[in-house]
């Protein structure tokens, strides 16, 4: 078996490290900040060195650890853990000083640490500066440590209290640079993991069936990794996948059911009736191969052959004429509902009455940020056509079987009450249901909400709607046949089942989060990123004359150019110049990741970009 290899840092009396000695399959390394000779006065030091090399440690002093791979090999600098307790510059260092030595050793680490490797810093209690320090410093006065650690690319997956008394032989020293102790009661060791990179997804095309023909089309930038993920396949072990099997086995128990997601396009005509043109990410469609993805940099500066590679095509495929030129007679969107394709089966009469068709499959809509307000989500609709007189009775087996399969997945998740109720769509005629992104379209239709509520801790958090009901008349030429509507959206059920807080999570490339979930389980989600780094930057700007702002469109392009690192964008100040009528807007935006690192140098490059791309793709005036 593999050495599992340790390095040490700052070891005062090596007394800590004599503690690891010895532990079967660890190699150890210890290392001194100070020169042999200015080690051996202090109490023990000289013995447990001893001890260590006796042990088959390697005892290295005069090491610095903001350049630790200069002091290894190339071969030598995979280290599966690297220690550091209780750093400090020395003598009455500030904050500051202590900040910018964290900062230079976490970079020196990510150049000795292996991929999977651990990096853990014991601080005194107050000194992190996280919601785990009791009490808590101000921010300002704290050593910002996960902060610090973000701009190396390291997250915080743990903290625990560090109990020295259980640490045979361990004698803390150093305060103030001398041999005496100091209080460590209280203190914490913080447990740091490389972070995924943040990413910066290139340009892509992707393929669907549209019109009986195959096209190609550029997909939105903001939505190029999340594109054909597989999360429904069938060898998938993701929370949302579970979430489909287990409400379409308990639904199965209740009417015959028949899968009907094949072959389903990514791609809707429009115009959607009654949908703005905001909410939908409107599409062209190229019959031919689309330009490559270096062609369309960043799809924008060869927008124009892009549009002569489409126009030329969509007159090939007759969608436009030779006279129309580049007039589009067809216009096409990422697919913001699976309901229209449950209408086509019950139109096309390939139904049989009192079976339930079942689809399921991402779709995407432009929408405000928040936590729970997903650009793109698993949508599960089941459609099934009944005798009239009879709807009422569907709705409520429908509602019953969903309610059975959601309270047995959340039993075996969690302890806390899950309440599912249906709620007429009346009772939120004056503001939308909690988690629901409406298409204008389905509002005046909708008759129930399926709403979950859950109790915690005795006190009850607001509801969610995690599904809407429906029943139509006019969609069957038989006048004795109604249909009956339902529609889940599989992400947000899998997010409040799971304890999970924020629906990129869900997307994340981060291995740590699919291992949490056997297949075919649900399980309450633990997070791998624990008290992420926030920034804030604020951005004013003047509106064009005359023309509306379109926030949806603000939100979309801040979640492009940051890779949905802006978890929040709130309206700070609105300002109209009194002499010439101009509007001003102040909006303030938080970013935050909750599964990368992000650090403040990185944000500060993200919102220049973003100044940026507001006056060139919405025509906005920075003041």
């Amino acid at each position: 078996a593999l050495l599992r290899r340790v390095l040490l840092l700052g070891e005062g009396n090596f007394s800590f490290a004599a503690s690891l000695c010895g532990a079967g399959g660890t190699q150890v390394v210890a290392t001194c900040y100070e020169s042999e000779e200015e080690v051996e006065g202090r109490e023990g030091a000289a013995e447990n060195a001893r001890r260590l090399r006796e042990g088959g440690a390697e005892v290295l002093f005069s090491v610095d650890c903001t350049k630790l791979k200069d002091y290894f090999l190339p071969e030598e600098r995979q280290f599966d853990c690297i220690y550091f307790n209780f750093p400090h510059c020395g003598r009455k260092a500030g904050v500051v000083r202590n900040r910018e030595l964290l900062a230079r050793f976490f970079h020196s680490s990510a150049e000795v640490l292996t991929e999977e490797g651990e990096i853990h810093v014991a601080l005194c209690n107050g000194q992190g500066g996280t919601p785990a320090d009791q009490p808590r410093r101000e921010w300002h006065n704290s050593w910002q440590i996960v902060a610090v650690a973000a701009g190396a690319g390291f997250i915080l997956s743990n903290v625990h209290p560090f109990k020295a008394e259980t640490i045979q032989g361990y004698k803390c020293t150093g305060y103030r640079s001398q041999d005496k102790s100091f209080c460590v009661e209280g203190a914490l060791n913080h447990i740091f993991t490389r972070s995924t990179p943040l990413s910066h997804s290139k340009p892509m095309s992707c393929e669907t069936e549209l019109e009986s023909q195959k096209v190609s089309f550029q997909v939105p930038q903001v939505l190029v990794d999340k594109i054909n993920r597989g999360f429904l396949e069938l060898n998938s072990n993701h929370p949302v996948r579970t979430v489909k099997e287990k409400v379409t086995a308990e639904l199965s128990q209740d009417f015959p059911v028949q899968n009907s997601d094949h072959c389903l396009s990514l791609l809707q005509q429009g115009p959607l009736s009654g949908v703005g043109h905001s909410n939908v990410f409107w599409i062209i469609p190229s019959s031919e191969e689309t330009p490559s993805t270096e062609e369309i940099s960043h799809g924008l500066a060869n927008a124009a052959l892009f549009s002569h590679v489409v126009c030329r095509d969509r007159v090939k495929s007759g969608w436009v004429n030779e006279q129309e030129g580049c007039h589009v007679s067809k216009e096409y969107c990422l697919r913001p509902s699976l309901l229209p394709y449950a209408r086509e089966i019950i139109q096309r009469g390939a139904f049989l009455p009192g079976t339930l068709h079942v689809l399921s499959g991402p779709v995407f809509r432009k929408c405000l940020i928040s936590p729970y307000s997903m650009p793109v989500f698993h949508e599960m609709v089941s459609v099934c056509a009944v005798n009239r007189g009879t709807e009422d009775s569907c709705i409520q087996m429908l509602v019953n079987s969903i309610k059975t399969s959601l309270h047995s997945l959340h039993q075996a998740v969690s302890s806390f009450n899950l309440n599912i109720a249906l709620q007429e769509a009346m009772s939120f005629e004056t503001t939308e249901p909690n988690g629901f992104a409406a298409l204008e379209y389905q509002l005046s239709e909708i008759q129930y909400f399926i709403c979950v509520e859950m109790d915690t801790s005795g006190s009850q958090e607001k509801g969610f709607c995690v599904g809407t009901i429906r029943t139509a008349h006019h969609e069957l030429a038989s006048r004795e046949l109604a249909v009956v509507f339902a529609s889940l959206n599989l992400d947000l059920l899998a997010m409040l089942l799971c304890g999970i807080s924020d629906w990129r999570m869900l997307w994340t490339p981060d291995t740590r989060f699919l291992h949490q979930f056997p297949r075919g389980e649900l399980r309450l989600f633990k997070t791998f990123s624990l008290y992420p780094p926030s920034y804030v930057h604020d951005v004013s700007f003047w509106l064009p004359d005359g023309e509306q702002f379109d926030e949806v469109a603000f939100h979309t392009l801040a979640r492009q150019v940051s890779g949905e690192a802006v978890v929040s964008i709130q309206l700070r100040d609105s300002f109209q110049q009194p002499e010439t009528g101009r509007r001003s807007l102040c909006y303030r935006l938080t970013f935050q990741s909750c599964d990368r690192a992000l650090g403040c140098r990185e944000v500060a490059k993200l919102q220049l970009l973003f100044r940026e791309e507001i006056t060139q793709r919405l025509g906005l005036t920075l003041r």
